[in-house]
């Protein structure tokens, strides 16, 4: 167990029990190095293990070895509420191909006793050199219902009032509520730098997004048989805004959906977006690598 990370209860035991010992092998390496953006290694150490049978006793280094045997050579740890993103500023001033994001998961906030408080301490760790991003934050109508939507889209503004001051990207998760994202973002004026994490939107809101220059990080879905909709947003997604993530340890690529992700697995989507996008492999391999570098880097 990690230092920071509490014993998984209830129904996160019997998952973390059904996925041990249960990680695919590891695909073919990459023709160049690039980066998962959105990762929680914390989750994926605590539910499933440790990747690659790696030592136990440093689940994070294991981690990271078996990423870069196959070319996935940095990763970004992101915090979902304040314990998580403490733990991943503190694991990435530890390991140097470890940047970590801090934020209140959208649904997080409206549990929250004390939300401001929270939101002081997440601003607090946003200072902090190896902590490159704000997020994930945002909004999400698909497991908060309509009673906790206003503290939701209190904590996404702040979170883009951080984001903005301390000059960091915003990581934005977004679960069937595009049109409210987008509100938000303009009432408040989005930062420098914007990331839709796991995007799920069709070739319309892609197009939206690209129009505003956010960068568009696809996950394992973009693999799905069901995801023709998703695979048409990556098509028309120019190259440089990119990017390509685990969101470890869940939404694993093809063929191996079900079983637990992790950095590892990245080529499986990388190929698939180079074949859906119609892009030579080296050259959409060096494109999110260079994005990678410029929303987060350098690392």
């Amino acid at each position: 167990m990690l230092a920071g990370m509490s014993e998984p209860t209830g129904t996160r035991k019997q998952r973390a029990a059904r996925r041990a010992g249960e990680f695919p092998p590891a695909p073919e390496a990459l023709p160049r190095p690039v980066l998962d953006s959105h990762t929680h290694l914390d989750i994926t150490v605590s539910e499933a293990g440790v990747p690659g049978g790696g030592p136990a006793d440093d689940p994070v280094a294991a981690a990271i070895e078996v990423a870069a045997a196959v070319g996935v050579d940095r990763l970004v740890q992101v915090g979902v509420d304040v314990d998580s993103s403490r733990w991943g500023a503190d694991v990435a001033e530890k390991y140097p191909a470890v940047l970590a994001t801090v934020a209140l998961h959208p649904n997080e906030a409206p549990r929250l006793a004390d939300l401001d408080e929270a939101l002081r301490e997440i601003e607090a760790l946003a200072g902090r050199d190896r902590v490159r991003g704000v997020g994930e934050t945002g909004m999400d109508f698909f497991r908060t219902g309509d009673e906790g939507r206003a503290v939701q889209e209190e904590s996404f503004r702040t979170h883009i009032a951080i984001a903005k001051r301390y000059g960091k990207a915003l990581v934005i998760h977004d679960r069937d509520a595009h049109a409210d994202v987008l509100r938000i973002l303009d009432d408040e004026g989005a930062p420098d730098t914007v990331v839709l994490h796991c995007f799920s939107g069709d070739a319309g809101f892609a197009a939206e997004c690209v129009r505003r220059g956010y960068l568009l990080s696809f996950a394992g879905t973009v693999t799905f048989g069901s995801a023709a909709a998703l695979r048409e947003a990556a098509a028309l997604t120019p190259i440089d805004q990119i990017l390509v993530e685990t969101d470890a340890p869940y939404l694993t690529p093809m063929p191996h959906r079900g079983r637990p992700n992790a950095s590892y697995l990245i080529p499986l989507t990388v190929r698939s977006l180079a074949a859906t996008t119609g892009a030579d492999l080296d050259e959409l391999c060096a494109a999110i690598s260079a994005t990678g570098d410029r929303v987060f880097g350098p690392w």
